[in-house]
C-alpha cells in the first residue's frame, strides 16, 4: 500500500471517531446521489450505486440518509444537481495529485482549490498533466489475523482478484473495478471479515518523501484539500517509509 493509502486510512479511522462523522456523511450522501442520478435507483442494476451504498454501510450511515440520498438522485426528492469535476496538481516535491470533486458551482469550486494549493506550496496542473498516472481499482483490506495467506488468496483469486499483498498488519487486496464487488462477496462467504472496501485510483509509480519535513509538506497539501467540502476523494503518488509516516502522525 502507498504511503497515501496508509495516511488516508489514518486520517479515515480518527475522522470517523470525531465530529468529521457528519462530513463524511455529507460525502457519502453525494456520491449516492449522483450515482443513482447516472444509473438509477436500482442496486442491483447499478454496480455503481451498489458500491456507493456498501461504502456508507461499511461506515455506519444511517439507512434513511441512504435511502433519502437515492430518492433525491432518482428525483422523488428534491435536491440539488452536482457536478463531478476533476483536478490534477503538484503537492511540494513533484507529488501528483488528482483531487475529485461533486461541485454545484464549478468555478467555485475551481478557483477554491486552486487556492488550496498554492497556499500549501503545491500548484494546479493543466488537465491530463498526472491523471495518466494513476489507474483506477478496487481495494480491499483484510486483517492480518483475520485470514491465512492461503486461505486468503484461494477465496480471492477464484472470484478475480489481481494482487493480494502483505501491509504488515492487513492484507491489500487489488481488484478491476467491476470485481470488487464479487471478491468481497466471496471472501465474506468464505468467513474472512473485509475492513474496508472500495473503489480507488493507485499510482504506477511513487515518489518517495525521505524525511518527516517533507512528508508535512506533501500531507498539508493532501489534508487541506480532503477538508473541502466539495472534494470527494484526493489521490497522490508519495511513499512515505512507516517510521516517518508513525512519526508524523504522533
Amino acid at each position: 500500500m502507498s504511503g497515501h493509502s496508509k495516511w488516508h486510512s489514518i486520517r479515515h479511522q480518527k475522522g470517523a471517531a470525531d465530529a468529521a462523522r457528519g462530513r463524511l456523511f455529507a460525502r457519502l450522501a453525494r456520491q449516492i446521489e449522483v450515482a443513482a442520478r447516472q444509473g438509477g435507483g436500482d442496486l442491483d442494476g447499478n454496480p455503481t450505486l451498489r458500491t456507493m451504498v456498501q461504502k456508507a454501510r461499511d461506515a455506519s450511515m444511517p439507512k434513511e440518509n441512504i435511502e433519502r440520498a437515492i430518492k433525491r438522485g432518482t428525483g422523488e426528492l428534491e435536491g440539488v444537481r452536482y457536478e463531478a469535476v476533476t483536478y490534477e496538481g503538484y503537492a511540494p516535491g513533484g507529488v501528483a495529485v488528482l483531487v475529485e470533486t461533486l461541485t454545484d458551482n464549478r468555478n467555485r469550486t475551481g478557483a477554491e482549490v486552486k487556492n488550496i494549493f498554492t497556499r500549501n506550496g503545491g500548484s494546479l496542473a493543466e488537465p491530463g498533466a498526472v491523471a495518466w498516472q494513476f489507474e483506477r481499482k478496487g481495494v480491499i483490506l483484510v486483517d492480518r489475523a483475520a485470514a491465512a495467506e492461503d486461505e486468503l488468496m484461494t477465496a480471492a483469486l477464484e472470484a478475480g482478484a489481481e494482487d493480494i499483498e502483505d501491509q504488515g498488519d492487513t492484507w491489500q487486496v487489488t481488484t478491476g473495478p467491476a470485481d470488487l464487488a464479487a471478491v468481497r462477496a466471496a471472501l465474506e462467504a468464505a468467513g474472512i471479515p473485509v475492513r474496508s472496501a472500495e473503489l480507488t485510483m493507485l499510482a504506477g509509480q511513487t515518489v518517495p518523501l525521505p524525511d518527516a519535513s517533507a512528508a508535512k509538506q506533501v500531507l498539508r497539501v493532501v489534508d487541506a484539500l480532503e477538508d473541502h467540502d466539495d472534494v470527494q476523494n484526493v489521490y497522490a503518488n508519495f511513499d512515505i517509509p512507516d517510521e516517518i509516516l508513525q512519526a508524523v502522525e504522533a
